[in-house]
């Protein structure tokens, strides 16, 4: 039994049947032999007493009766009601035993707290297991809040990184257009120039005579792409035999393999690396 809680109902309880018992000797001792006073008061604690010992009995065995609780809380109100009673015919400190007259009552709820913890109360050994689950989430939860911060400050010093190689870059690429753009300039300046249009006049009149050559200035933007080279025709076996053996008797001695092959690719023709060297043993 948990001390915590049936102490308090105990107590309140014998306070309780000690007031009624009180109550019932002074009201009732007045009119009637106070023996008979008191087979009152005791029928009324004893009543009461029987009920709660059976329903604690039923409580142990994991029982509950009703008609018994119903009757323990007649009895309860019959001692309450017997208090304030007293306390309303009360010729003086009326307000004193109306103050105590709920005892009774509280005295009963605090019996069906007890039992309400006793429904529910667990064992040291489940309260461990139940304690070492809970811990175990709350490090789950605290290592996932962890990760989920390192993953997001990672994330954001990634981003700032990434954020600040593109501002430089950005600097880097406007300083260069700026000084592009000076040059330019300068350039354009230096062309279009009098003094240096003469100069240059002078300098290729005497190369060239009877031509004035233009300094145009270099092509700075898109340009037109190149076409691509045709690429060579393929060579038949017959053709390419003559090739390779031309190539490897063009010099005293005669080419190793590795050497007539760059000088094969070297001259501008085109054969797999297999075909070249099932020319090579034809040829041999």
């Amino acid at each position: 039994m948990n001390p915590r809680t049936v102490l308090p109902a105990v107590a309140m309880t014998a306070v309780s049947m000690v007031l009624t018992l009180a109550v019932v000797m002074m009201w009732l001792g007045q009119a009637v032999p106070w023996p008979v006073a008191l087979v009152v008061g005791l029928g009324i604690d004893g009543g009461w007493l029987a009920t709660l010992a059976y329903e604690r009995r039923l409580a142990a065995q994991g029982d509950h009766s009703t008609p018994v609780t119903v009757v323990g809380w007649c009895f309860g109100l019959l001692a309450a009601g017997v208090l304030i009673a007293h306390a309303l015919t009360a010729e003086s400190s009326a307000g004193a035993w109306l103050a105590v007259a709920w005892l009774p009552i509280a005295a009963k709820a605090l019996w069906l707290v007890h039992g309400l913890w006793e429904r529910t109360a667990l064992t040291p050994a489940a309260l461990g297991a139940i304690r070492g689950i809970r811990q175990e989430a709350r490090d789950e939860a605290a290592v996932a809040r962890a990760r989920l911060r390192a993953e997001a400050s990672t994330e954001e010093t990634r981003l700032t990184a990434v954020t600040e190689a593109g501002a430089r870059v950005a600097r880097v690429q406007a300083k260069t257009a700026q000084t592009l753009s000076r040059a330019w300039s300068t350039l354009e300046s230096a062309r279009d120039g009098e003094d240096t249009g003469r100069a240059l006049t002078s300098v290729t009149r005497p190369v060239t005579p009877g031509v004035t050559a233009r300094w145009d200035l270099p092509v700075w933007g898109p340009s037109e792409p190149v076409p691509a080279l045709e690429p060579a025709p393929v060579l038949s076996d017959d053709a390419l035999d003559a090739v390779v053996d031309q190539i490897r008797h063009s010099q005293d001695p005669a080419l190793s393999y590795r050497e007539m092959a760059a000088r094969f690719r070297a001259t501008g023709h085109a054969a797999s690396e297999v075909r070249l060297r099932a020319a090579w043993k034809r040829v041999l």
